[in-house]
């Protein structure tokens, strides 16, 4: 029998991928995995180290910080998925008509999205959130609009490509109608670029999240999320620094897992 050799690219997406099994369990089913209530308050513990009846210390409230990162991450997903989806099809529905159409309807687009990317996304989402009252809901329309440009050229660009191939020319001429050859011959073939970027999309929503809850623009909650925690955290940074420390190594390491899987996955569907 042959033995089954991974490759270092194989067994990081392996490990990547365990990684973000565990922090979806986390987001579902957090009171499997968290010790303690992350209400639980005990005065006796107050900013204790790191220990093993606290594996990332306590907080300024006696909190195990540990159960509020695996309450908060709940949130934090969230938040990046609904990005991802708004934002992954607003911006790719509008890139695909707008490349499927051509002429003065794809010009005036482009150049539109020219605009929209010549402001950064992570200032663009920065204003949309303090113009808006800090909720979930303002979160996610900030990132999602931010987010729409990229999306939007690359679907763009997939369009145009595939909509001058032999099969479209074939499917005009025996008089096949646009919106059949639309969704049925450009759609379905373009989605592979598409399926790639909001798979890395999904770490860098959840990273400007993060930043704009660190920025004191993210959710006012009991339970707070993990930029959330860290905005919190941060002026304990000299006393107790593993109040910032451990969620910020978990954002860290789960955006780096995301980017592995989506590199893997991009490789698997394109091995040009």
């Amino acid at each position: 029998m042959k033995k089954l050799k991974l490759s270092l690219s194989d067994a990081l997406a392996v490990i990547s991928g365990l990684f973000i099994a565990f922090i979806l369990l986390c987001a579902i089913a957090p009171g499997f995995v968290a010790p303690y209530s992350p209400t639980y308050m005990n005065v006796a513990d107050l900013l204790q180290a790191p220990s093993l009846t606290h594996l990332f210390g306590t907080d300024y409230f006696g909190r195990d910080v540990f159960s509020v990162v695996v309450y908060g991450s709940r949130d934090s997903l969230i938040i990046g998925v609904a990005s991802v989806l708004t934002g992954g099809i607003i911006g790719g529905i509008l890139g695909a008509l707008a490349g499927f159409i051509g002429g003065v309807v794809d010009t005036i687009f482009n150049r539109f999205i020219e605009i929209l990317m010549t402001i950064p996304g992570i200032l663009l989402a920065l204003a949309i959130a303090a113009a808006l009252r800090p909720s979930l809901f303002s979160i996610v329309l900030a990132i999602s609009v931010s987010s729409i440009p990229q999306y939007s050229r690359v679907m763009r660009g997939q369009v145009i490509s595939i909509k001058n191939r032999p099969y479209i020319t074939v499917s005009n001429s025996i008089g096949t109608r646009g919106a059949v050859i639309f969704v049925k011959h450009v759609l379905l073939n373009s989605w592979s670029p598409f399926l790639v970027m909001a798979t890395l999309g999904l770490g860098s929503s959840i990273l400007v999240a993060s930043g704009l809850s660190f920025l004191g623009l993210g959710i006012i909650k009991e339970i707070p999320d993990w930029g959330t925690l860290l905005s919190q955290g941060r002026g304990y940074l000299v006393v107790a620094h593993w109040i910032c420390t451990f969620p910020g190594l978990v954002i860290t390491a789960f955006v780096l897992a995301i980017n592995i899987i989506g590199d893997r996955l991009r490789d698997v569907i394109d091995p040009k």
